[in-house]
């Protein structure tokens, strides 16, 4: 049965719930970090309650059998990724309390001269689960070691307001998002929060009022619901102060600008917002993959391809994240073959029903035309998975500035068989004609990535990506948001009229500040299936194992999601 979701809020109670919240807000503000503990407790108590529910509800929505593989994504995405980022918020908090900081990672060099820290894996159970698999923060020009150390949980140690009053604006594709947007605001902002239900997921908010219910209870929460109306009075209310978005850029502009117009054209013109409150946001992108020419074996390749593919079908491909386009390099001899490989992988995943909205009529557009369309379909009433190739790069193709939000994946090519020359033109392309600087992969065979110069050409590219999180040879938009204690976000430094992928970072749960993108590190090939893979047979069987060992660390769900890992 397809779980309800609530009608919209009153203004009424909009107000009400405001209230609550702002009354709240200096008692939050003033809160000790082992105050913030037993409230980030109870919401990771809470979530590992209602989970299963939860997972169940999600399925439904989007169409999901509840016993195969695709159930996965809802056991992997709306559950286990929000308990993993409330759990190492417990246990920075912690460590706030008892030494006045969170944990520093080991800390490096890039070749420029930033700092770097790393950050992943977090600790001996994601060593086991990712091997071999490490993730590092890239720091800003300017920040030091010293910095490093001395700046982090900047609030609990200098807070920078009395009481503030955050309205997260929810997303609707993924069930973790706002749960994590909540917990961001909460914990490292000392923020209360009122939060605004997207109406495509309105159905998860009873699940985290069951869940969040002691957090509400203390007036730092409230939870209400409806469309664009509501969020539109909520965000003028004068008793919101700062807003966090996670959606379209055009829901961004139509609240910091107004209605598409003149007027709008002329406010950005002045630089004169219609709302002059703080806005972060986490908007989306055309997230490119990089392919590096080199001594690719068939195993690497066949394995890169479905991380590709995985990219894409991961849940149904309604991800700001997924892999949008491909750059391979021009005259590559193996592009044929991979082209193969990754339609092979895409039609390994079932088509998916087109749940979210205006999906169907954004496919439609994007294959409309084309003289190289690859389409895999399934059954009556999904949207097929769908390969657009050739695009010329040259060519101010809609591809290259318009987030397609739906399950179709392009490819171009660009450069030359030569690895440095391609990485040179590669980074260019993707910095300066794809819209959006969330996520980026690059992909390069082992002997590349060892090699004197052409590794050194690798990590240069890796520096030059304009992108909040970069993979190498991994799902790095993926790998960056479920690991949490990487800062997600569009790239720093866009400004309001131009907010692409939007401004500030969310997760962050070690509490960094001065971040100017995050790197995840991976092998050409893994021992372990990554879950998001097309042909892994056991997630569905992973998920509840997963969750069990974040939401209550279940040491006896260990064994059985090794044994699962190795059998996917």
């Amino acid at each position: 049965m397809l779980a309800t979701a609530p009608a919209p809020t009153d203004p009424r109670r909009l107000d009400e719930a405001v209230a609550r919240v702002r009354e709240g807000a200096p008692r939050w503000a003033r809160a000790s970090p082992t105050e913030r503990v037993a409230i980030a407790r109870s919401m990771l108590a809470g979530l590992d309650r209602v989970a299963p529910r939860l997972v169940h509800a999600g399925c439904i929505a989007k169409g999901l059998p509840l016993d195969a593989p695709a159930s996965g994504d809802e056991w992997i995405t709306g559950a286990y990724i929000a308990l993993r980022g409330l759990r190492q918020l417990v246990a920075s908090l912690t460590a706030l309390a008892r030494t006045g900081n969170t944990p520093v990672g080991q800390l490096g060099e890039t070749a420029d001269g930033r700092v770097t820290e790393r950050v992943f894996p977090a600790n001996l159970l994601d060593a086991m689960l990712f091997l071999r698999v490490a993730a590092e923060v890239h720091y800003a020009a300017g920040v030091s070691a010293l910095d490093v150390r001395d700046r982090r949980a900047r609030f609990h140690k200098a807070p920078d307001h009395s009481g503030c009053v955050c309205l997260v604006l929810g997303a609707g594709n993924v069930n973790s998002i706002v749960t994590l947007d909540i917990a961001t605001k909460l914990f490292n902002e000392g923020k209360t929060c009122v939060v605004k239900m997207n109406p495509v997921n309105a159905y998860v908010g009873p699940f985290l009022e069951e869940a969040f219910a002691e957090a509400i209870a203390r007036g730092v929460l409230a939870i209400v619901y409806g469309g664009r109306d509501e969020g539109t009075y909520l965000a003028q209310h004068p008793g919101v102060d700062t807003i966090h978005l996670t959606g379209s850029n055009a829901t961004h502009d139509a609240i910091a600008w107004g209605p598409p117009g003149p007027e709008r054209a002329a406010r950005m013109a002045r630089n004169e917002p219609l709302l002059a409150k703080e806005i972060t946001s986490e908007l989306g992108d055309i997230s490119p993959v990089l392919v590096v020419p080199g001594p690719w074996d068939e195993r690497a390749l066949a394995f890169q391809a479905e991380s590709i593919a995985g990219m894409v079908t991961q849940n149904g491909s309604f991800n700001c994240l997924a892999a949008r386009i491909m750059i391979l390099p021009r005259g590559w001899r193996h592009r044929e073959r991979f082209l193969d490989l990754v339609e092979r992988f895409l039609r390994a995943t079932p088509p998916r029903r087109g749940w979210y909205p205006g999906a169907a009529d954004r496919l439609a557009a994007i294959a409309a035309g084309r003289p190289a369309v690859r389409a895999v379909s399934g059954a009556e009433g999904t949207l097929p998975w769908t390969l657009v190739t050739g695009l010329d790069p040259e060519s101010d193709d809609p591809a290259f500035t318009t987030e397609a939000f739906c399950p179709a994946l392009a490819e171009t090519s660009i450069g030359s068989e030569d690895p440095i020359e391609f990485l040179e033109a590669a980074v260019t392309f993707a910095n300066e004609r794809l819209w959006g600087t969330l996520a980026a992969q690059v992909l390069a065979p082992a002997r590349i990535v060892a090699d004197a110069a052409t590794g050194a050409a690798l990590r240069r590219a890796v520096r030059r990506l304009e992108y909040g999180t970069v993979g190498v040879n991994c799902f790095g938009g993926g790998y960056g948001f479920g690991f949490c204690t990487t800062p997600w976000g569009g790239f720093p430094g866009q400004p309001l009229h131009d907010v692409q992928s939007g401004r500030g970072f969310v997760h962050n749960t070690l509490m960094l500040e001065g971040v100017e993108k995050s790197v995840v590190w991976a092998p050409e090939v893994q021992l372990l299936k990554p879950v998001y893979f097309p042909t892994h047979r056991t997630v569905h069987r992973l998920g509840p194992g997963l969750v069990a060992l974040e939401g209550r660390r279940d040491w006896r769900a260990f064994p059985g999601v090794l044994s699962g890992g190795l059998r996917g």
